[in-house]
């Protein structure tokens, strides 16, 4: 029982403060009555019973909510951009035009994506904890971790069939869980908004505040005959969950208590200030200016080339949402003086750790800032070597196909989880469809530009393997047309010689004589240098950061909320605005005003000529606000999100919905390294904007019907 000494206790300091993703099931331990929540714990999440969570699922990277008994999903425009492209073409361009299926047999499949629901929660920790007990080698002690860890997982999906089962890690070294999952194969796309409303303001607007997008669309999740998960099929059925959210068509003003439950992602608000130096001085900074350099390249190729931008749109979308994240949280660390903070609390905490004499303590800063000191040494090298398998889609395709190869001679358990059998279908579909995303042309570009970078390297870092193939040592100017030639020769832009591959081992990989494939298996022995390398890191880290947890929590006399790691969680808030500079006040919500001053008829800001006439003839209907005297299009509240909840339901105090959360103000891209109320706001789309295009934009009523609003 160690771990409950440490766990997720949260105290009544917190209930005034809107900070914290919560873990789902320690919500009892929240005064839900004196937040100004209407439901009781029980009523939000339980094991036992149907409660308003099991209408909340986890889409790809994203959250979603069924809002029906057919099994209709609430996600974002952003979530759903990917099923979108891939069911546009040229010809029907249901990204610029919008898609709406009126019949059951119009929507379109979603290939890839996944809908996920949790079922149970279980602390697994004195599992995994006794495990490496006595375990000191950190390589020997992340590899047991990950071991058990999966042990777990294959006991528990044969204890319950049907299931999936993840372990995540909540406190480092500290406590474990397990997850059970329903997973859902076969998902559809069911209604998008044109991109012009979908997306508008672009990038310009993204992570910013006032914003006028009607970001979301809408899936439905299906199932065979029988009601068990299985691939896309003709005569598959709906999914009938066993709960979906009530619409409250009257949504939200000023002021409201609002939730959201969702899967956030990953924050770091309980690492230390040599993590966050690493992340602001050299990570962040290398990845933005990578993705902005991949950006211009598309932008510019993709110039007056409606075949190519369409191709290229979600990859863009992806790569500029991350950047100007990145942007964010620079900006933000300054702004707010973080690393400093942080360095003087540490200081805090190291005189206490030595004026009492905590000697288990006493090193542990020192340890950890010692291995990202030593990390620094080769980053732009292990940087370098990790996007040359990952930013062109052909050397990514290849790589994986190298590793698929060389992981499936291993026994299932021993293999990385992405080529275990529970994983493996999975992992080919994914594979398959990034070749959708090849060019030609850029393909070879971004290869270039990461051979002259490497090439830039100092000797003793240089990757051998890619000095030899592209004469590195010699002239740089050798290596395009070695690029040329490979791309010329490579076979890796067929689907189906790509599918054939996943089943080779790795010497007949080697026999086919790919030069693409040959660059991969060249660098095998490199990346499983640098895999153990991070596996040795990460090993000592986990083991320093819970000494450290440890330390902090003596020091401050309390318990921490669980840093996010992409399990089910809630934040609570209010609709607020906030004021982000000197003599700036930004209100909570945004109305149909906003569209008709920012439209230029341009994009990022072109507005659907039916549109501008539905709102310059006040045609709202019911969806007014009794507040703001008109048609809401955006929210703002002060919830604790991150990436992940893109997609949450934004809930009210008797948990209907009243808004779809997009991300956070620019200012609160932070959030993922510290909270504060006065920046931290996050945006969502008013449930009656939604509500007011289904109706008088797309005159979606079969829709409305469903959702119980008409």
């Amino acid at each position: 029982m160690r771990a409950l000494i440490f766990v997720l206790l949260i105290f009544l300091s917190f209930l005034c403060a809107e900070e914290g993703m919560f873990p789902i099931t320690e919500i009892d331990k929240l005064d839900l009555k004196k937040i100004g929540i209407e439901l009781t714990a029980e009523q939000i999440f339980s094991e036992n019973k149907v409660s308003l969570s099991d209408a909340i699922v986890q889409l790809g990277g994203c959250t979603g909510s069924f809002i029906s008994a057919d099994g209709l999903i609430l996600t974002n425009h952003h979530c759903a951009f990917r099923a979108i492209q891939n069911a546009s073409t040229p010809e029907n361009d249901y990204l610029t035009n919008g898609f709406v299926a009126h019949k059951r047999e119009q929507e379109f499949p979603a290939k890839g994506y996944t809908v996920r629901i949790t079922e149970q929660v279980l602390d697994v920790s004195d599992q995994v904890l006794q495990a490496i007990k006595k375990i000191k080698d950190p390589i020997e002690r992340q590899k047991t971790i990950e071991k058990i860890n999966k042990q777990i997982v294959k006991q528990a999906e044969t204890d319950h069939p049907g299931l999936r089962a993840s372990v995540s890690e909540m406190f480092p070294g500290k406590t474990y869980y397990l997850f059970l999952y329903t997973y859902l194969k076969d998902v559809r796309l069911v209604y998008a908004p044109p991109r012009s409303i979908g997306e508008f303001g672009g990038e310009v607007d993204n992570w910013e505040w006032p914003r006028h997008t009607g970001d979301f669309s809408l899936m439905r999740a299906y199932v065979a005959p029988d009601g068990s998960p299985a691939e896309y099929g003709p005569q598959n059925v709906p999914y009938q969950p066993k709960t979906y959210l009530k619409v409250a068509a009257e949504g939200v003003e000023e002021g409201d208590r609002v939730f959201i439950l969702g899967y956030p992602g990953r924050t770091y608000r309980h690492r230390t200030s040599a993590f966050l130096s690493f992340e602001y001085e050299v990570r962040m900074p290398f990845v933005v200016g990578w993705y902005q350099w991949q950006i211009n390249l598309m932008n510019s190729l993709s110039k007056n080339n409606a075949a190519r931008a369409l191709k290229f749109s979600a990859w863009i979308k992806g790569l500029a949402n991350t950047e100007k994240n990145y942007r964010g949280k620079l900006q933000g660390i300054r702004r707010i003086g973080l690393i400093e903070k942080k360095k003087t609390e540490e200081r805090n905490i190291q005189n206490f750790i030595e004026t009492n004499n905590l000697k288990e303590y006493k090193n542990v800063l020192a340890d950890i800032y010692q291995i990202f000191n030593n990390t620094r040494q080769s980053y732009l090298r292990d940087l370098l070597l990790s996007y040359f398998g990952r930013s062109a889609i052909l050397p990514a395709v290849a790589r994986t196909l190298v590793q698929a190869a060389n992981e499936r001679q291993k026994p299932d358990m021993e293999r990385e989880s992405s080529f275990m059998e529970r994983n493996f279908n999975r992992t080919q579909t994914y594979t398959l469809l990034r070749l959708k995303y090849f060019d030609e042309q850029v393909d070879p570009l971004i290869v270039n530009e990461l051979l002259k970078k490497i090439s830039n390297l100092p000797e003793e870092q240089q990757i051998a393997p890619l000095t030899s193939i592209f004469k590195l040592d010699e002239d740089f100017s050798k290596a395009p047309e070695i690029v040329k030639q490979a791309y010329q020769n490579t076979r890796l832009t067929d689907a189906n010689f790509v599918k054939s591959c996943f089943n080779k081992t790795p010497d007949e990989l080697k026999a086919l004589n790919d030069p693409i494939l040959n660059w991969m298996i060249a660098l095998q022995s490199a990346y499983d240098d640098l895999k153990e390398k991070q596996k040795k890191r990460r090993g000592e880290l986990t083991r320093l950061r819970a000494l450290w947890l440890e330390a902090k929590k003596a020091y401050l006399k309390k318990d921490f909320i669980p840093d996010a790691n992409g399990t089910f969680r809630m934040t609570f808030g209010l609709i607020e605005g906030y004021a982000p500079a000197d003599a700036v006040y930004k209100s909570p919500i945004t109305t149909d005003r906003g569209i008709l001053e920012k439209t230029t008829g341009q994009s990022p800001f072109d507005t659907p000529e039916k549109l501008l006439s539905l709102l310059k003839a006040k045609q709202f209907g019911r969806f007014v606000s009794k507040t703001v005297g008109t048609l809401p299009v955006g929210i703002l509240y002060s919830c604790d999100t991150t990436g992940g909840n893109s997609g949450s339901p934004v809930l009210n105090a008797k948990g209907e919905l009243v808004g779809l959360n997009i991300d956070r103000t620019f200012e609160a891209t932070i959030n993922d390294y510290a909270w504060n109320h006065q920046y931290s706001r996050s945006i969502g789309v008013d449930i009656r904007y939604i509500l007011f295009l289904l109706k008088y934009y797309s005159n979606a009523d079969q829709i409305l019907k469903e959702i119980g609003v008409e």
